[in-house]
């Protein structure tokens, strides 16, 4: 499945905003997710190849937002229960297990 330019840029968006919500740093984030800067960036920016890596990004940011109390922004194209789109690998999803490399 591949986001419209509306879907990539409201993704990036999200993903941005669910971040700053976090209070984490990036090097946090990539540490916590065992991935590099560079890696972590390509998932802000959705450049990265694998589809279930923005996923597992995106569970992992809302987490740490609820952990301090506060609501998630929104997804409007990552919603939904992953386990129910065949194209995504559901088990390193639940797993938080990124792809190798970064890319």
């Amino acid at each position: 499945m591949s986001l419209n330019p509306t879907q990539m840029k409201n993704t990036r968006k999200e993903l941005k905003e669910n971040f700053e919500l976090s209070g984490l740093t990036k090097e946090q984030v990539a540490s916590d997710l065992n991935i590099s800067l560079e890696k972590l960036d390509h998932l802000f920016t959705l450049t990265q190849q694998s589809l279930s890596d923005p996923w597992i990004l995106r569970n992992y940011l809302n987490e740490k937002v609820e952990e301090q109390g506060k609501t998630p922004v929104s997804y409007t194209a990552l919603l939904g229960d992953w386990h129910q789109y065949w194209f995504l690998d559901t088990r390193a999803i639940d797993a938080q297990q990124m792809t190798p490399g970064d890319n």
